[in-house]
């Protein structure tokens, strides 16, 4: 009997985001969500005045920029911005990562604009 029990693999998701910045929701759990992203360049200040967010590393090398600091993250690591704290991505060359937030969560936050990617898309 074949099993219905399939793990999610991120290499065959990611092949299937074509925009950058576009976050895909892979899996729910709970209230919070796991989402892959293929981003590249600068984003926008922003933050989440109420949930922290999560960034795993897949490949490549992440920038998180904040007011008094910033903080690298490279492939198989992970950072958790909290909640309320202004920050912003940058990615000199593409990285894939894995960002874990409350369902519902903008990727820009209050702080709207182009880069706001449309919420609960699945890959």
């Amino acid at each position: 009997m074949a099993s219905t029990y399939q793990p999610i693999r991120f290499s065959e998701k990611l092949s299937g985001i074509n925009d950058l910045w576009q976050p895909r929701v892979v899996a729910e759990m709970n209230d919070d969500q796991f989402k892959l992203a293929r981003i590249k360049g600068d984003f926008i200040w922003h933050d989440h005045p109420e949930t922290d967010e999560t960034f795993i590393v897949l490949h490549g090398e992440l920038r998180i920029d904040f007011r008094d600091g910033a903080v690298t993250i490279r492939p198989g690591e992970m950072f958790v911005v909290p909640k309320g704290v202004e920050h912003k991505p940058f990615a000199e060359k593409e990285v894939h990562l894995l960002l874990i937030e409350p369902r519902g969560v903008l990727n820009t936050g209050h702080a709207g604009g182009e880069r706001t990617a449309e919420n609960d898309i699945w890959i």
